[in-house]
């Protein structure tokens, strides 16, 4: 008669095992993923810098590129789902998801700008320099490139913290997966730009946009006249939609910053401190020197891609000077619900744009999820 109650013993156990193996209080991993959701020219080239410089990050810069590259057939929404699959294994540092991408005969440098990884620039990934060197994107083409593809994932499991630069997500719940992934610690910083700063920017740039744009809005309207205001209304879109505001969901309390660039050229190291922090990072003495000297330089920050001392403040207001007031305005125009959500003052006439004294920045209204809280 006792042989019903032990199987039942024995069977609650079971469960009971079974249910704290997908418990949701389950530990975090203890590597830190951190996301950086941006989009073009808004500054996410020199914040994915201020994260790959450090010794304990292992970075890279826009791996769903390679997703748009090989399916550029389709429009970007479409191919969310194909990056978000791809960044998740990354973060496993499961580099075999890009042999859907990629050709199976690969080295490193067949990585979309490996070379902005200071993690693929040192050991295990390069001999040449050591992981808490401050290394240039020109240092490690010349001495790193010719690496197996191998050493990607070999370098990424020796970190504890993986770091991804996106532009190529339009809306926050894509990723509610990942967010709620068990075997992910993930965190967002939602980086955004004044878009009038972005517009200027992109004028500058548009030979390097040009296969992006017709991915974002089809290559009939990227083309037209209305093309960049056709680009731009799909970005302050993307910002709304990633946006969370003050009604954060359960699984994004603290998990979730919002970094406007323009705040941060102001006071650079103060608002990398606030992302280390966010990160879980420490804000070693030689970053705060080089984060000083690439925000207090002459370089107007011209090349897409690149990052090399400039002056921030300048480069930021550049627009303001430089762009018609014609343009801005239709701009504003298309953008208008994000810029007054995320805190940008439109200004109604040539005057205003002109008038540096006035001040474009609204603060009161941000929400908490500013300073990452």
């Amino acid at each position: 008669f006792w042989l019903p109650t032990v199987f039942s013993i024995v069977f609650i156990c079971f469960l009971s095992q079974l249910r704290s193996s997908y418990s949701p209080q389950e530990e975090k991993p203890a590597q830190v993923h951190i996301l950086i959701l941006s989009s073009w020219r808004s500054g996410s080239s020199f914040t994915g810098q201020l994260f790959s410089q450090h010794p304990d990050v292992f970075y890279l810069m826009e791996p769903a590129r390679h997703v748009w590259t090989a399916m550029y057939q389709n429009r970007a929404k479409a191919l969310q789902m194909a990056a978000r699959d791809l960044i998740r294994s990354v973060f496993l540092c499961d580099m075999s998801v890009f042999d859907a991408y990629m050709s199976t005969q690969r080295n490193k440098s067949d990585l979309f700008q490996w070379e902005a990884s200071r993690a693929l620039c040192s050991p295990p990934a390069c001999d040449y320099f050591q992981r808490n060197h401050i290394i240039s994107k020109t240092a490690c083409k010349i001495f790193c490139s010719r690496y197996p593809f191998s050493k990607v994932e070999e370098a990424c499991k020796t970190y504890s913290h993986t770091v991804i630069k996106e532009v190529r997500f339009f809306d926050l719940t894509v990723l509610y997966p990942l967010l709620t992934d068990p075997s992910l610690n993930l965190k967002i910083i939602h980086l955004v730009r004044d878009p009038r700063a972005v517009f200027h920017s992109r004028e500058k740039t548009v030979a390097a946009l040009i296969n992006d744009n017709n991915i974002v809005v089809g290559p009939q309207k990227s083309q037209e006249e209305r093309g960049p205001y056709n680009v731009m209304q799909e970005i302050c879109k993307s910002h709304i939609q990633i946006y969370t505001g003050h009604t954060l969901p359960s699984f994004l309390k603290g998990r979730y910053m919002l970094v406007r660039y323009d705040d941060h050229v102001s006071d650079p190291l103060a608002k990398v401190a606030q992302m280390y922090k966010f990160a879980e990072l420490h804000l070693k003495p030689k970053l705060q020197v080089w984060v000083y000297n690439i925000t207090h330089g002459k370089g107007l920050g011209m090349q897409a891609f690149d990052i090399d001392s400039r002056d921030a403040v300048n480069v930021s207001q550049a627009w303001r000077k430089n762009l018609p007031f014609q343009k801005i305005a239709k701009l504003q125009n298309v953008c208008k619900d994000a810029m007054d959500l995320l805190g940008y003052r439109l200004v109604m006439s040539e005057e205003e744009q002109k008038d540096m004294a006035l001040n474009l920045l609204f603060t009161q209204g941000l929400p908490p999820s500013d300073t990452g809280s």
